[in-house]
């Protein structure tokens, strides 16, 4: 059997003016009170698209360590859609204003923070973390609103940093005030979000001084527009984008407008006071996707408090996927889209209601059965980056010039 002939995953006309029309609901005004479970088929394609946002993240990154820009995005801001393929019959159109970078004062799994082995890297201490885009005109006529979104990448390797990392918590309050008590978080999601680096030219100022800087200036621009401000994220991606979230909204730089956290296999962020603040904030909304049998979200074990709903899918219940999986087919994000795209909620079962291409899923795992005939892992650049040149040498050229400057 070749593989599924599938369309894309929305209907340009009926949906996108029902997505435009209803977008508040979907962002999750009413907690998506009666959209989950069954799930509104407008919320899939909605949790879809962020969903894709998140994975542009992992799919520009260049985790190559013999690279001189290991650690970095290979592809720069312009076109960076295009490139990451999320652009071509899509309908909901952006464009990227920022790109952010990381680094942490305490020590990371190197799932987080990718170091390059040239002496002429670009960067020793930081990483390219995630980005900040704005709907277009056109895109804002799709989505009913000039939509602002944050991604931020999540773990690059293996889950074996789960066994490897403290899970301590510190307090927030320097960041998130007091209110209802101090609320702590976690120490690792905390230093990758606030930690600043004088000698780095990427990190003199912290990826939270680098988002809130962006979201003041994109809040201020579209000031007489709709505006949204959305964040998304996979795994570590998924936890900063929470932190970030609460964190627009308690220092009110948000002026009003609501902000919606999608986000994918998210490990808890904060103690119960975190939780507490939280939910004490007006316009703030948190959807968590999670996967049944994905261990990442029972972490950390202790101390911790969920925020925001939840909804459940399992892709082991999926007749394309290979049964019943492993860890990393379970934690993958493109796994979860699948799941989110043809999840039966309480009813069981598994049927596509959205026709997304199955061929994702193997783009970086061995998930889809094999009668579909899609290579494993088969997302990567030509030659590795490896490009030759007018005299037969070979050269590594695996970046776009964009912020980087020697």
């Amino acid at each position: 059997m070749g593989i599924l002939a599938t369309k894309p995953w929305f209907r340009v006309n009926k949906t996108m003016d029902s997505i435009a029309k209803k977008w508040r609901h979907l962002s999750g005004q009413n907690n998506w009170e009666g959209l989950l479970d069954p799930l509104d088929i407008d919320l899939r394609r909605y949790i879809i698209h962020y969903g894709e946002m998140a994975q542009a993240t992992y799919d520009t990154f260049n985790s190559e360590k013999a690279s001189r820009f290991a650690g970095s995005s290979r592809y720069a801001k312009k076109d960076f859609f295009s490139k990451v393929g999320i652009d071509i019959g899509n309908p909901f159109k952006y464009h990227v204003t920022k790109y952010l970078y990381a680094t942490s004062k305490i020590q990371v799994p190197d799932g987080f923070i990718i170091k390059s082995l040239s002496r002429e890297a670009w960067s020793k201490e930081s990483n390219w973390m995630g980005y900040v885009a704005v709907a277009t005109d056109e895109g804002k006529a799709v989505l009913g609103r000039r939509d602002i979104v944050i991604a931020w990448r999540g773990t690059v390797q293996t889950l074996e940093w789960v066994n490897d990392f403290e899970f301590n918590l510190v307090s927030a309050s320097k960041i998130l005030g007091e209110a209802g008590g101090e609320p702590k978080v976690h120490q690792g999601w905390y230093s990758i979000y606030t930690s600043d680096d004088p000698l780095s030219s990427f990190s003199k100022t912290s990826a939270r001084d680098q988002v809130l800087g962006e979201v003041r200036r994109l809040v201020e621009e579209f000031k007489n527009e709709e505006i949204s401000i959305t964040l998304t994220g996979h795994s570590l991606g998924a936890a900063v984008a929470t932190l970030n979230a609460v964190d627009i909204v308690a220092n009110g730089l948000n002026q009003g407008c609501p902000v919606t956290a999608v986000v994918f296999a998210s490990p808890r962020v904060g103690d119960s006071n975190f939780l507490k603040l939280f939910s004490g904030l007006k316009n703030l909304r948190v959807l968590r996707v999670r996967n049944a049998s994905d261990i990442i979200p029972n972490y950390p074990l202790l101390g911790y408090s969920d925020v925001g709903e939840e909804l459940g899918v399992d892709t082991r219940k999926s007749k394309y996927l290979k049964s019943p999986g492993n860890l990393s087919t379970w934690h993958n994000l493109e796994a979860h889209l699948h799941g989110v795209a043809g999840t039966q909620g309480s009813r069981g079962g598994f049927r596509l209601e959205v026709n997304r291409e199955i061929a994702l899923v193997n783009k970086s795992i061995d998930a889809l059965n094999d009668e579909y005939l899609v290579p494993v892992s088969w997302r990567c650049e030509k030659n590795k980056g490896m490009v030759q040149q007018v005299d037969g040498s070979w050269k590594l050229m695996d970046h776009e010039e964009d912020d980087l400057v020697f």
